[in-house]
Parts: C-alpha cells; structure tokens; sequence
C-alpha cells in the first residue's frame, strides 16, 4: 500500500460507543429480528449491537447469523491488503438460507462500507434466497411473505467516496460515522493493543 494512504485507529471504545449511539434510531425505525454479521469485522459490531437492542426493544432474544465474503487480498510480504477484483463467498447460511430469512427483518452488520461490492453482494445474494424459498408457497402467499421479508444495513463507518456498487432499492442504511477516504485500522487486526488504542487515542485529537 502507498505511504501516501492516510490511517486512522480506532479502538474498541469507539465502536462500543458508536454502535450504542446508532441502536435507538435502528430499533425505531427498523427493529431487526436477526442480525447477519459478515466475517470477520462485523462479528463485533453485531455482538455489541445485539446488547443494546435488547435495552431498546422488547428484550428479545436476537439471534446472529454469519456469513463470509471477502473483496480484500493479502499483499505478499506485508500485513496489508489491497482490493480485489470480486467477492469471494467464504461463508454461508446454509441450504436452507432462505427460509431462515422469510419474514423477518433481517439486519446486515459490517465494520465499514469502503467500495460497497460486498454490501451489495450480500444483499443481491440473500434475496436471491428468500426468492428461491418462496417457490416452496403457494403463488397467492408469496407477495405478503416477499413484503414481510426485509433487509437493512449497518456499518460502523462509511467512507465518503464514490462507490462500486449500489444497494438494492428499498434499503433502510445505517451509519455510526462518516469518515473520509482513509485506511482504517481496527482493534481486532493489532497485535499490541496497547500501542493501537495509544495512536488511537491521538489520531482523535
């Protein structure tokens, strides 16, 4: 990666923080039955998530789901990453996804909207599965199911730059912050926490 790329820590008190300020806004508006966390930086997020929904709903037991896909590739000889071409499915929900899915609010979680492929591969694929599950229903159901069965996002950070991708019509998208066009470096990618919340802490002032 250049040494002209911007970095910006950030420690697990932010997005702790961040996620318990988007929470009041996503259980109104939307009030998700189920959380899809895509692997591995929204595994956090949606644990978090899950707490403080539990405080602004009706104390329902969320459950989490997971699901793999990679858009980043190891740069040999580094610890960095640089962009792919595609998104690779490293994980699903299994065969029978779809009917997991129908019916439900069903709410993406992810770190970071960077070029939105993955977001958009994610939901064009998981709606592709909740169709392929309705050919199991009677025609006449199939249209109240299909409007019963909803999708929302929420990242962490979205990066103010022109995109890949764009998401399906009818999404409901949340964001904990909006940053610029910077590299992001999260808690759970540092070896020494100590030294990433120390440059964390500063990279805030």
């Amino acid at each position: 990666m250049a040494d002209s790329v911007q970095h910006w820590r950030v420690s697990y008190n932010d997005i702790h923080n961040l996620i318990r300020k988007s929470t009041p806004t996503i259980a109104a508006q939307f009030n998700p039955d189920l959380l899809i966390a895509i692997g591995g930086g929204g595994f956090f997020p949606a644990r978090v998530m899950r707490t403080f929904l539990r405080e602004q709903t009706t104390k329902k037991a969320l459950q989490i789901q997971a699901i793999g896909l990679s858009l980043y590739e190891p740069v040999e000889g580094t610890s960095e990453e640089t962009l792919g071409s595609e998104v690779i499915r490293t994980q699903w929900l299994g065969p029978e996804s779809g009917k997991l899915l129908l019916g439900k609010r069903n709410l993406i979680v992810d770190e970071v909207d960077d070029t939105r492929k993955t977001l958009h591969y994610a939901l064009s694929e998981l709606k592709k599965d909740v169709e392929a599950e309705l050919l199991s229903y009677p025609e006449a159901e199939r249209d109240a199911l299909r409007s019963a069965t909803q999708f929302a996002v929420f990242v962490v950070h979205n990066k103010l730059k022109p995109k890949l991708a764009e998401l399906p019509s009818g999404i409901l998208y949340f964001a904990g912050e909006e940053v610029g066009d910077l590299w992001l470096d999260y808690p759970w990618e540092a070896t020494d926490i100590e030294a990433h919340d120390l440059l964390a802490s500063q990279d805030r002032k």
